[in-house]
């Protein structure tokens, strides 16, 4: 596990088209042309990760107070699993279903998704506007592994409140931080 930061993008970046496979319903999601959601939270996250396993609670939590309010959650693991199996599509499905995952749970086998997000750590978190411009790109909250601080999603409840109110998140955006995507060799 290498600790890593999530890479700088601009924001008001177009969020970049994909199609994955949601591992759950094996049905296939992608962005949708005719954007009928608020906003849209693309999360890059993965398993095995203890960042992940740390925020799993309030993603679920966040998901689920927001998605009735109009903002769209997907989730992508682009884990090379290879040389980490725990992130296999096969455990996706069981974890997602063993938590209850809101939202769909896609896996980006050829990592094209990841690299076109510029992803960089689990996890790696992605808030775009109506239009599917990016409008936050940071943290969920502060709190990580052991640091004791409460895991609340103050961050991207900020972000999203904001859009919500039709308004612009805070500019002051701090990195996510967590293990490093396992890219493939």
């Amino acid at each position: 596990m290498a600790l890593t930061d999530s890479n700088p993008i601009p924001l008001h970046s177009v969020a970049p088209e994909f199609q994955l496979k949601n591992v759950v319903t094996d049905q296939w999601i992608s962005l949708p042309k005719q954007n009928e959601f608020k906003a849209t939270v693309i999360m890059f996250i993965c398993n095995h990760c203890p960042y992940i396993i740390h925020v799993n609670p309030e993603l679920i939590r966040l998901a689920n107070d927001y998605i009735p309010k109009g903002v769209h959650f997907i989730a992508i693991s682009s884990n090379d699993v290879t040389h980490y199996p725990d992130d296999s599509p096969e455990l996706m499905r069981v974890q997602a279903k063993q938590l209850n995952y809101p939202f769909p749970y896609c896996y980006d086998e050829s990592q094209e998704v990841a690299r076109a997000y510029d992803a960089a750590c689990t996890p790696d978190f992605y808030v775009f506007n109506a239009e599917l411009k990016l409008a936050y790109h940071g943290r969920l909250d502060a709190s990580r592994p052991g640091n004791d601080l409460p895991l609340n999603g103050a961050d991207m409840r900020n972000a999203l409140d904001a859009l919500l109110l039709n308004e612009a998140p805070s500019e002051i955006q701090y990195p996510s931080m967590g293990c490093n995507i396992k890219w493939k060799k």
